[in-house]
């Protein structure tokens, strides 16, 4: 079990840490490598992944319902925390709710569950993304920017891809070729620039940091887990949902705490221990997904 989970977890945390070890020695201006990131790359490896083979949206129905779930019952849980500890909702909940499902999401359950789960991935990212910009900015500063998902690459990609798949439109193979070859720069690429943000780590408010890291990976799990045992999902969707909860805060949320001037170095706290922790908190979503199948990968 040890070398199976070793086998999925390194390759992304060996990523994080050349992009940390490079980061603190060159200190890059990833801004240029981040925006083509996600105006190009990640935009490609989405679509490729929804319009190159044809897929029934039935069959991810319930998996976008417990994305959905997992994103708004880790606020309900996380919210008695919150008071338990005197932390402000606004600055726990949100790196609670909101995880690292691109950076971290996409090429871990890729890894881990080969091709036939990144539709899964995908569609999760873009429930979480719908959420995070509508309920999410609306929370902290009652100005939701739900349209502006509608000029934002990923999403376009991700609608265009399901638009083709369901309409069974098929593309000049070379295009899904060059699409793919071009979103397989992505993965890679997220990692380490998530290697390279770690260096700004603001460990002054380790203490809601670390209530934040463990209560993130916890909440979500615990939600996933019960979600698929009341509607007795197939094993591969309980596979992804699982894992979906485990994962860290996502970074986007110290851009919006910055923004909106919501505590943003107690949730940069959150996010980077978070990300820190979740070399224990994959591996046990894995351990447990392992134990129960003893199989992970086909």
């Amino acid at each position: 079990m040890f070398v199976q989970i070793a086998s999925i977890v390194f390759p992304i945390f060996a990523v994080i840490v050349i992009g940390f070890v490079y980061g603190r020695n060159r200190r890059p201006n990833m801004i240029a490598a981040n925006q083509i990131n996600i105006e190009v790359f990640m935009p490609a490896l989405i679509f490729s992944a929804l319009a190159g083979k044809p897929f029934a949206l039935a069959d991810l129905t319930m998996v976008a319902i417990g994305g959905a779930i997992v994103v708004l019952g880790s606020g309900v849980l996380g919210w008695p925390l919150a008071k338990l500890f005197g932390y402000a909702p606004k600055t726990l909940l949100p790196p609670m709710m909101f995880t690292n499902a691109g950076n971290m999401g996409l090429p871990l359950l890729l890894l881990a569950f080969g091709e036939k789960a990144l539709p899964a991935a995908v569609i999760l990212f873009l429930v979480e993304s719908m959420l995070h910009f509508s309920i999410g900015t609306y929370w902290l500063g009652h100005n939701a920017s739900f349209l502006r998902l509608f000029r934002d690459p990923v999403f376009v990609a991700g609608i265009a891809g399901l638009v083709v798949s369901l309409s069974g439109i098929a593309l000049w193979p070379p295009v899904t070729a060059a699409a793919k070859l071009v979103g397989d720069v992505s993965t890679g690429l997220m990692l380490f620039s998530l290697g390279v943000r770690l260096n700004i780590a603001p460990f002054a408010q380790w203490r809601i940091g670390l209530v934040g890291a463990v209560a993130t990976p916890l909440s979500g799990m615990l939600v996933a887990y019960l979600y698929c045992l009341a509607f007795d999902l197939p094993a591969a969707d309980r596979d992804v949902l699982l894992l979906f909860g485990a994962l860290p805060p996502a970074v986007l949320n110290f851009m919006f705490a910055e923004r909106f001037n919501q505590e943003p170095e107690k949730v940069a706290s959150i996010v980077i221990m978070g990300n820190l922790a979740a070399l224990v908190s994959v591996s046990l979503a894995l351990a447990i997904r392992l134990s129960e199948t003893r199989v992970l990968l086909p």
